[in-house]
């Protein structure tokens, strides 16, 4: 039963797709469009503002001391999963069209998560210290790398247009407000850990806001008449296939490198991990223009997946003994 409980769809989730569906049968036109643009504009700069403020950089500097653990973590997400990502074109155009593609591209270039990394690396008795500081890094480079991988990897493959005013509204609404965040940090962070709720509904109020956007964009530009039944069949097929590659790769590199079950476990959660809070905010700067409906439909997909795939695995870590010997803790550079 708890696994049940720990595998049933997270409530969020299914306000997000409760919200797409609400976009596809009433999406926003008109004047009510143009302030529902702007509404979100706002919503991602304060978003990520809130982001700023919330992750400790001295924090993250002390995480660079285990530099092997969150160095493999940081390459699992922005070199192993592209890489995996780039193989996947193969299934371009036969399995997935091309706008379906670019989503499955597009999730394998954002950070990993933080608070669910966090809580199933504590349910599996990992390390949870080394777990906050490589999913906060992860994120911390995320609004850095993410932009430049999609520049790089997408602008050249022809999968999208990354030009210089798009540039120009990724410093206006992720990089600005971040580093804001990070400067007015002494100033918030008191009160931020005192009132959580507020700074949740501004967290999950934003995604959901751009999840409105990017459907109601999509309904308005007709994408979805494209699009079979099996296409999305192919879609949820072809990312419990790379979740798969991902948990198997973070398995075998974890026991190869030496790391302790602990780090192990922080390895496996971390590294296979997809970010929704920040991937859905960052496609709706990246791909505007685009049908970002569809573009970010992996990552809903991939998202719910790997929460129920990985809540699983946290029970099994949970259940099983430390293998004998594992306790003696990897070298540290």
């Amino acid at each position: 039963m708890n696994v049940l409980r720990q595998a049933r769809p997270d409530g969020f989730v299914l306000g997000i797709f409760a919200v797409a569906g609400l976009a596809s049968i009433f999406p926003a036109t008109g004047t009510a469009e143009n302030v529902l643009g702007w509404a979100t504009k706002i919503a991602i700069g304060l978003l990520f503002l809130i982001y700023g403020a919330r992750l400790s950089p001295q924090e993250a500097w002390e995480g660079v001391k285990h530099w092997r653990l969150h160095s493999v973590v940081l390459a699992m997400t922005y070199v192993i999963f592209p890489l995996i990502g780039l193989a996947l074109r193969i299934l371009e155009p036969t399995i997935l069209t091309q706008d379906l593609y670019t989503g499955i591209l597009f999730l394998c270039l954002v950070p990993s998560t933080v608070q669910s990394s966090i809580a199933f690396t504590s349910i599996a008795k990992g390390n949870v210290a080394g777990a906050v500081v490589s999913a906060s890094f992860s994120n911390i480079v995320g609004v850095f790398v993410t932009p430049l991988l999609v520049i790089l990897l997408m602008n050249t493959s022809g999968d999208a247009h990354v030009d210089a005013s798009s540039i120009l509204d990724i410093v206006a609404q992720l990089l600005i407000p971040f580093l804001v965040g990070q400067l007015i940090r002494p100033l918030v962070t008191g009160w931020l850990s005192r009132h959580s709720k507020p700074t949740k509904i501004v967290d999950r109020g934003s995604i959901l806001l751009v999840v409105y956007a990017a459907f109601s964009e999509s309904m308005n530009q007709h994408v979805w008449s494209s699009v079979s039944v099996w296409r999305i069949v192919a879609v949820v097929a072809t990312c419990i296939v790379l979740l798969a590659i991902v948990l198997a790769l973070t398995s075998v590199i974890g026991r190869a490198l030496g790391f302790t079950r602990a780090d192990r476990i922080v390895l496996v959660f971390c590294g296979s991990k997809k970010s929704l809070a920040s991937g859905l905010p960052m496609a709706s700067v990246l791909f505007a223009g685009q049908p970002v409906g569809l573009i970010v439909l992996p990552l809903l997909l991939f998202h719910q997946i790997q929460l129920m795939v990985c809540a699983v695995l946290a029970q099994r870590y949970a259940r099983a003994s430390p293998v004998e010997g594992d306790a003696k803790p990897a070298p540290r550079g």
